[in-house]
């Protein structure tokens, strides 16, 4: 069930909830004691390494250079801040 917190306790006790969505508590977070939103733990799923290989063992190998080509004609590698 998920806790109650004010919007006040969200600005001033954020470390706090975030260890606590860590933890994998879910709050409601309310404004003049209506309800406004909710903050959930994210449902994370980690695929076993055994699993990923098997999916890809039947894949067609990648040719490095020509995979690095490719990702150099379409992509910016520019490091530089665009603002």
């Amino acid at each position: 069930m998920a806790r109650q917190v004010t919007q006040r306790q969200l600005r001033n006790e954020s470390g706090k909830i975030m260890r606590s969505l860590d933890r994998g508590e879910s709050f409601v977070v309310t404004r003049n004691g209506v309800p406004v939103g909710e903050l959930q733990p994210l449902k994370r799923q980690f695929v076993p390494a055994e699993t990923a290989v098997a999916a890809f063992r039947g894949a067609p190998a990648i040719a490095p250079k020509r995979f690095r080509r490719d990702v150099d004609r379409h992509l910016s590698q520019d490091t530089r801040p665009r603002a």
